[in-house]
C-alpha cells in the first residue's frame, strides 16, 4: 500500500510541489494542517481544510497558498474544472506565481497553464537599472500579459501622472521610458511608481514597480593637446650631400689652367706656372673642405604647412569640446534603480 502511495507522489509530483511552494511556512495553523494531508495523500482532507482555511482571517500570501493546495488537491482527485478555478484565484493573488516543471508533474502544470490563459493578470514587471543623460536614454520596462487587454502604462510621483505608453497588448511586452517631461526636460530625482493597468471589458488588473531617479552632474570632456594617431613634423631639415663644391673647384682650376697655358708659352715650369698650380690645390682644397662640411639646416615648406593645419584642427577640435561643455554643465545625468517590487491589485 505504501508502495502504491509513493508511485502515485511521484506519477504527480506531489511532494516537490508542495515543498517548491510552501518556503516560507504558512501562519495559518489550518493551511499547515492542509498541507500535512496533502502530503500524506488524504486529498478530501486537504480539500476540506484548505477550503476551511479560506473561511479564516488569512495573509495574502496564505491566501493564494490555500487556493493553490486545493488546485493541487483538485489536480490529484480529476476534479479539473475545480482545479483549474482554484488556481485561477491563486494566480489573482499572486500573479508571479510560477511552477518549476522539473518538479511538477505535467498534469498540474498543464491545468495551471490553462488557468493562466483564463485569467487577466500583468506578470513579471521589471525594470532594468540604467544611467544616462536626461532626454538622451531610456528604462526598459518588461512585463506579460496573460489575455488581449487595453495596456496602459504610466510614471507617477506624487501629483505628476506621465503616460508611458498605451496599446492593446498580450504576451510578453518590451516598453521604454525616456524618463522626460512633456516639455523636454528630464523628471525629477525622487521615487517614481511604474503603473502597468491592463483592461478588457469589466475585468481590470495593475501591477506597480517603484523606480529610484538621481541626479549626478554629466562628465564634461578634456581638452586635447594632440590629436590620436598624429603628431607635429620637424618644421627643419638638412639637404642631403651635395659634391656641388667640389665640382666648382675642378671647375674653376680647369679653367684657370687653360687661361693661364694659352697666355703663356713658356711650360709649366715657369712662376705663373707654379702659381697656378698652388692656387689650383688651394681651389680642390677649398672645393673638398666644402664638400664634407654638413649643410646648414633649411625649413621644411611641406611640414610647416602640415603643422599649420594639424593646429588649425586641433584648435577647432578644442573649440567644439569647449561648446559640448557648456552644454554638459547645462545637463545631469540620471541613474534608475528598481526598488523592491510592491504589490500588485485585482
Amino acid at each position: 500500500m505504501r508502495s502504491s502511495g509513493l508511485l502515485l507522489m511521484l506519477a504527480l509530483g506531489i511532494p516537490a510541489a508542495v515543498r517548491a511552494q510552501a518556503a516560507p511556512a504558512p501562519q495559518n495553523a489550518t493551511l499547515r494542517a492542509a498541507i500535512q494531508a496533502y502530503e500524506n495523500l488524504d486529498f478530501t482532507r486537504a480539500i476540506t481544510l484548505a477550503r476551511r482555511a479560506l473561511s479564516e482571517h488569512m495573509t495574502g500570501p496564505d491566501q493564494a497558498r490555500a487556493y493553490e493546495l486545493l488546485g493541487f488537491s483538485y489536480s490529484a482527485t480529476d476534479s479539473q474544472v475545480k482545479a483549474v478555478d482554484a488556481f485561477k484565484q491563486a494566480i489573482l493573488l499572486d500573479p508571479d506565481r510560477q511552477l518549476d516543471p522539473n518538479k511538477v508533474s505535467p498534469k498540474i502544470t498543464s491545468l495551471f497553464y490553462s488557468a493562466l490563459g483564463q485569467v487577466l493578470v500583468v506578470r513579471q514587471l521589471q525594470a532594468d537599472s540604467a544611467r544616462f543623460i536626461g532626454g538622451q536614454g531610456a528604462v526598459p520596462l518588461r512585463f506579460t500579459v496573460t489575455s488581449p487587454a487595453r495596456v496602459r502604462v504610466r510614471a507617477v510621483s506624487g501629483s505628476t501622472s506621465l503616460l508611458v505608453d498605451s496599446a492593446v497588448l498580450t504576451g510578453a511586452v518590451n516598453v521604454r521610458w525616456l524618463a522626460r517631461l512633456p516639455n523636454g526636460d528630464p523628471v525629477p530625482s525622487g521615487t517614481w511608481l511604474i503603473v502597468v493597468e491592463a483592461t478588457s471589458g469589466q475585468n481590470t488588473f495593475s501591477a506597480s514597480r517603484s523606480l529610484r531617479v538621481t541626479y549626478s552632474p554629466v562628465d564634461t570632456l578634456p581638452h586635447l593637446t594632440s590629436l590620436p594617431g598624429y603628431k607635429e613634423l620637424p618644421e627643419t631639415e638638412v639637404p642631403p650631400q651635395s659634391w656641388r663644391p667640389l665640382g666648382l673647384a675642378f671647375l674653376f682650376t680647369g679653367s684657370a689652367a687653360a687661361g693661364a697655358l694659352a697666355l703663356n708659352n713658356d711650360g709649366l715650369g715657369s712662376a705663373p706656372g707654379r702659381e697656378l698650380i698652388g692656387v689650383s690645390v688651394v681651389t680642390l682644397a677649398a672645393g673638398f673642405v666644402m664638400t664634407l662640411r654638413k649643410p646648414a639646416p633649411r625649413p621644411a615648406e611641406a611640414n610647416i604647412l602640415y603643422n599649420r593645419l594639424l593646429r588649425e584642427q586641433l584648435s577647432q577640435r578644442n573649440a567644439d569640446i569647449a561648446k559640448e561643455n557648456v552644454k554638459r554643465r547645462q545637463q545631469v545625468q540620471l541613474t534608475v534603480v528598481p526598488l523592491p517590487k510592491t504589490g500588485s491589485a485585482r
